[in-house]
């Protein structure tokens, strides 16, 4: 099948190319605009209680004020703020309001600290809109005008809250998408110039992979429209990232088996007509476990998460069908003249390092799966020290934003949980009104829980039927201390509930406890769903029931290596208090799936060895040989370019970069290269059981020599 599509290809190379060019003008002209949502709750099914909670708030208390932005007022030298500064708050407060700003229903003036250092201005807006963009713009707005109102006074004022949260999310997203594509960018062409010394090639994934790009994020948008997904800012980080990475990952593929078709003494279009018949069915298969993996996503309970797998595996699956025709047709077209000016690519290079790795591995492969396998195993270990952290907000952006700055100076001002309390809703539910008379015993028995600052009933809807008891906590609402907090509430909330009443427990730390539920639900049905998906896919290339089980075990090796060497740099190192909470998901997937890829590439090239009549042993060392160029080159430049999500400057991407990168490295370089090739070389014939897939084949017609370096005349010429 791959030859088909190869021959085809070359033969109308021109034709293949305005097809794309088509298709991409097309389908991006047309692609509706991508929305995106920072709001945490909107990523949860309405089955769990926070969101009923909040559903249940907008029916009984339609017109309660919740503020989306609050603006904190503290003198500039730091000290008490005097009557003065408290008449300036309140003019400015009403000034505010008399603005009518778009999304603001209601300004308010809040209730100064303790110390009387600080005081509030808060601001309601449209519920239905919370995490929007719009809201985002309001944010902006309010932020100049409340600077503006607080001129010429002895106060300074920043804005927080949800809405300003939204804004700098949404900053600091663009301005780190930027250096992320810049970096890649970069990384891309620099190494490419290393590996090749040809600036066509250099450059030419970038523009190919940008076509590609452009295609992917139309139909992306198109799907997110089409089946009603949830889209975040931080998607479209890691979209550039795997697009590049992984388009240049089968860009380089092909390209080194074209330049050994070459030297083996192929024509030019014969050498990649071959090139896509023999590497093709492993970027095809490479590329099914990426896209199955990221399918997985879609029984993930988080909209996050949701929506990122369909995207990710339409990224994938556009770039897989660009590299098995837009690529080759773009290079048989160019031919040998790709390799400019560089001539090397004609003979076969004297370095010997990857040859004697492979012999390494071939004299000692158990000592060899033994030191691989101890690496990975060590690395491990720091998984038991993992801990998730639940603040999307502050996770996606600096410290140093406005909105960032305000969050930790309520902390310190009021109670830490006083800028996002939890609401308990007491509702009837024999349709009768409640009895206000057992209100203060369940007061008091919900202020009694551990971790508890205060409780008091707040105000009841218009027919007496839903009480609305506000608990303030202790800690900050992401904090591992307000989630633990906040459960017990829940068990006293609905064991103490009057008889003939419900409880629901609402606010954003019942909203992180129910994404921690969620994340765990996740961690029971993607992870083994998209294991047995991309075993099944291994069985298939492989026509074995033996090796997708050691290969899986591998990658899932590594999987623990990388987690556990997050956890000692972030954790242990940094001093972070946890792990975003999303992370182990996205990196299972991205280092399972992708982390595969190479042991495809490596265990398919075995397999082809074997097929050419050589034992078990001497295989494994040719594969590494000859497929470990290309893995190394195309493990570097993968690594590299999640590493640059690093340079987003906020503690989700810097994570995210970090663990991607390192296990694609670890999958790369201890993986691919020594783990697999020496245990499939311990296994033997074995490991293809049932079939007997590396039993020697006559090669197909035109094949020619697999590799090492080709026979030449006294003068150089290839025979």
């Amino acid at each position: 099948m791959f030859r088909r599509m190869g021959d085809a290809v070359v033969r109308h190379p021109v034709w293949t190319i305005v097809a794309w060019l088509i298709a991409a003008v097309a389908i991006a002209a047309t692609a509706p605009s991508l929305p995106s949502s920072s709001d945490e709750s909107s990523f949860l099914p309405k089955s769990y209680e926070s969101i009923k909670a909040a559903d249940l708030q907008e029916k009984a208390f339609p017109s309660a004020f919740t503020p989306s932005a609050i603006a904190l007022f503290q003198r500039t030298d730091g000290g008490k703020l005097t009557a003065a500064d408290k008449q300036d708050v309140t003019r400015i407060t009403k000034d505010l309001g008399a603005k009518k700003i778009d999304q603001v229903q209601k300004v308010v003036e809040g209730q100064p600290s303790g110390d009387g250092r600080y005081t509030m201005t808060l601001v309601q807006m449209d519920s239905e809109k919370a995490g929007q963009p719009e809201q985002a713009d309001a944010a902006k707005v309010l932020r100049d005008d409340v600077k503006a109102l607080a001129q010429g006074t002895d106060l300074e004022v920043r804005l927080g809250g949800s809405a300003a949260q939204a804004l700098d999310q949404q900053d600091s997203s663009e301005r780190g998408e930027a250096l992320i594509g810049i970096g890649t960018f970069v990384i891309i062409l620099v190494t490419l110039l290393i590996i090749f010394r040809a600036p066509i090639l250099a450059i030419l994934p970038l523009i190919l992979i940008g076509i590609v790009a452009a295609i992917a994020n139309a139909l992306i948008a198109y799907a997110t429209k089409l089946f009603d997904l949830q889209a975040n800012s931080s998607i479209s980080s890691i979209l550039i990232v795997v697009l590049f990475g992984v388009g240049t990952d089968y860009f380089l593929f092909l390209m080194f088996r074209y330049r050994e078709r070459l030297r083996a003494g192929d024509e030019p279009k014969a050498a990649m007509v071959n090139a896509v018949a023999r590497v093709g069915e492993a970027i095809a298969s490479a590329a099914g476990a990426v896209i199955i993996a990221f399918l997985a996503l879609i029984l993930s309970t988080l909209g996050f998460l949701k929506q990122m797998g369909p995207a990710l595996a339409i990224a994938v699956t556009v770039t897989l069908i660009a590299g098995l025709t837009l690529i080759p047709a773009v290079v048989s077209l160019i031919g040998p003249r790709v390799f400019w000016p560089s001539k090397s690519w004609r003979h076969e290079p004297s370095d010997a390092r990857f040859a004697a790795l492979g012999r390494a591995v071939q004299r000692r492969p158990a000592l060899t799966a033994a030191v691989s396998g101890a690496v990975l195993l060590l690395l491990s270990l720091g998984t038991l020290g993992y801990k998730a952290t639940f603040d999307l907000a502050s996770g996606s952006m600096p410290k140093t934003k406005e909105s960032m700055v305000v969050q930790d100076e309520l902390g310190k001002a009021y109670s830490a949980g006083a800028a996002a309390p939890t609401d308990v809703y007491l509702s009837s539910t024999t349709g009768r009104p409640l009895d206000t008379s057992a209100f203060a015993s369940y007061a008091r028995k919900l202020g009694a829980v551990d971790g508890v600052a205060s409780a008091k009933m707040t105000q009841t809807n218009a027919d007496g039927t839903t009480a609305d008891f506000t608990v303030t906590l202790k800690y900050e609402a992401s904090t591992e201390q307000a989630i633990k907090a906040v459960g017990t509430v829940r068990s006293v909330a609905h064991d103490e509930a009057p008889d003939g009443t419900e409880a629901l427990v609402g606010g954003m730390s019942s909203i992180y406890k129910d994404i921690q539920a969620a994340v765990n639900h996740d961690y029971r049905t993607v992870f083994p769903v998209a294991a047995a998906l991309i075993m099944v896919i291994l069985g298939l290339l492989l026509r074995s029931v033996v090796a997708p089980w050691y290969l899986i075990a591998s990658v899932g090796l590594g999987f623990g290596a990388t987690l556990g060497a997050t956890v000692w740099i972030f954790q242990d190192m940094q001093g972070h208090p946890g792990l975003m909470f999303m992370l182990p998901v996205i990196m299972y997937l991205f280092v399972v799936a992708i982390g595969t890829d190479y042991n495809i590439l490596m265990i398919a090239r075995l397999r082809e060895e074997a097929r050419e009549g050589r034992e078990p042993r001497e295989a494994a060392g040719m594969a590494l040989r000859h497929a470990g160029p290309t893995v190394a080159a195309a493990g570097f430049i993968l690594a590299a370019t999640f590493a640059t999500m690093m340079l987003a400057g906020n503690s989700l991407l810097t994570e995210m970069g970090f663990a991607v990168s390192f296990g694609i490295a670890i999958a790369a370089f201890v993986m691919a290269m020594f783990f697999t090739p020496s245990l499939t070389a311990l296994i033997g014939h074995a490991a293809w059981w049932p079939g007997h897939a590396d039993r020697a084949t006559a090669p197909p017609p035109g094949a020619g020599h697999t590799g090492g370096t080709p026979v030449r005349d006294p003068a150089g010429r290839r025979k």
